[in-house]
This record gives structure tokens, C-alpha cells and sequence, in this order.
């Protein structure tokens, strides 16, 4: 029982790892601003620093490795809480359109993650263009992510009403997201009309996306104790039948 209680700690620091790496990338760059005399970069345009400006210089190093670990991280976030819910470990879907959904936001991950990690290499000094079409793959890789994730989530909150911890994940997920994508909406307006604005959307986004990312931590470490297929039992997913809401026949998915 010892050993099965712990099984969940391999994969439960992924998010928090992921989480930290980018937290401590973001604070270390702005450490290194303020401790340097807040210099002017040459991709400067305002006077406030946007994240890449300071992670084509001297920081490029820590600014690709954070992203990667970040990147990853996130990747392996979901595809390791989609394995956990076919295992039965986690609650499964009880419908095709749940797995459809986690795997496309697994995918999206993918992409997303791709694009942070090429945005840390083609700097916005050195690669202007390259470095916003990635930063444009990320926002828009992670936005759709975390729309497939909430659906996802959404539908088994209602399939599984005595799993409260599944509504809060939901709840959680689906507020953190929509702040995050309704700033992102800002940012990219705020790009081309007001450079500084633009700047410190783009640093309280990035913090943000921790606490996303923290998320996840909350759902893999639900899988702790519980054996392969406990999810799947019969006994299990007959209790859930019983809290799902009655409708007429014409009106089943």
C-alpha cells in the first residue's frame, strides 16, 4: 500500500517542474534588469523591456533552456494526465468526444511548446519576423490547448458530479484561461498602439501562465493510491450514470 500511495510522485512534479523553470526564468531576467541599471536593449522600442528583449542578450542561454523545460513540461503534462485517465487512474470520459478533446489539446501543447522554444532561439533582435510568427504559434497553440482542455473538463464534471475536485479543476482552468486569453487579446492590440502597455501585459501574461500550468498539478496527483482500471470499474461508472442528469431520448449524445 506504501509503494501504490507513491506511485504518483513520478509524474506529479512534471507541471510543478515546468511551473518552476518558467517562474524562475522570468524573475531571474527581471532580476538581472534591475541589478544591471535597467539598460536600454537595442530591440527596445519603449522604455519598458518586453521578455524577449531581455532573452536576446546576455540571458539567451537561460532564456532557451526555460522555455524547453517549459515547453516540455507542458507536453508532458497532458499526455501524461490522458494516459492516467485511459488507465482508469484518473476518471475517464464516458463518451468518444472526451479523448477527442484531450488529444487534441495535447496536440495544440505540441505545437504551442514548439513555438516557445523557437521563439527562445530566433531572438527578436537578431530574427524580428521569425521570432513573432513563433510567438504567435505559442499564444495561439496554448489558447486553443487550454480550450480543448476546459470542454474537455466541462463535459466530465458533468458526467461525474460527485467528483468535486473535477468541477474545480474546471472552474480553475476555465478562469485562469479566459483572463490569460483575454489579455493575450490586449497584448496583441497593444503591440502596434502602446509599446509599454504592450511590455507589462506581456510580463503579467507570462506569470500567469504559471499558475496554468500549476493546474495540472492538482489533477495528476488525484491518481494517488488509486490502481490501474479502479476508474473503470463497473460499480464506478454505474454511480456515475446515477448523478447524470435525465433527458428524453431525442436529446442523448
Amino acid at each position: 500500500m506504501a509503494t501504490l500511495a507513491h506511485r504518483h510522485w513520478a509524474y506529479v512534479w512534471i507541471p510543478i517542474v515546468g511551473a518552476f523553470m518558467w517562474f524562475s526564468t522570468l524573475l531571474a531576467m527581471l532580476i538581472t534588469y534591475f541589478a544591471t541599471g535597467s539598460p536600454h536593449y537595442v530591440s527596445m522600442d519603449g522604455s519598458i523591456p518586453y521578455i524577449s528583449d531581455i532573452g536576446a542578450d546576455i540571458l539567451k542561454p537561460l532564456f532557451i533552456v526555460g522555455c524547453s523545460f517549459t515547453a516540455v513540461g507542458f507536453f508532458l503534462s497532458l499526455s501524461v494526465e490522458r494516459a492516467l485517465r485511459h488507465h482508469g487512474r484518473l476518471v475517464p470520459g464516458m463518451r468518444r468526444r472526451e479523448k477527442v478533446f484531450g488529444y487534441l489539446a495535447i496536440v495544440a501543447s505540441f505545437v504551442g511548446g514548439c513555438g516557445l522554444i523557437l521563439l527562445s532561439i530566433f531572438d527578436t533582435k537578431r530574427y524580428t519576423t521569425l521570432h513573432r510568427l513563433f510567438l504567435l504559434i505559442f499564444i495561439l497553440g496554448v489558447a486553443f490547448s487550454a480550450l480543448f482542455t476546459v470542454i474537455e473538463y466541462r463535459w466530465l464534471s458533468k458526467d461525474y458530479r460527485f467528483v468535486r475536485e473535477l468541477r474545480h479543476a474546471y472552474i480553475a482552468k476555465a478562469v485562469i484561461a479566459t483572463v490569460l486569453v483575454v489579455l493575450a487579446i490586449a497584448f496583441g492590440i497593444a503591440l502596434y498602439k502602446s509599446t509599454d502597455v504592450g511590455g507589462v501585459l506581456e510580463w503579467v501574461i507570462s506569470f500567469g501562465f504559471t499558475f496554468y500550468l500549476l493546474t495540472f498539478f492538482f489533477d495528476l496527483r488525484q491518481s494517488k493510491g488509486v490502481q490501474d482500471g479502479q476508474l473503470r470499474s463497473n460499480s464506478f461508472v454505474m454511480r456515475a450514470r446515477s448523478f447524470a442528469p435525465r433527458v428524453r431520448g431525442r436529446d442523448r449524445v
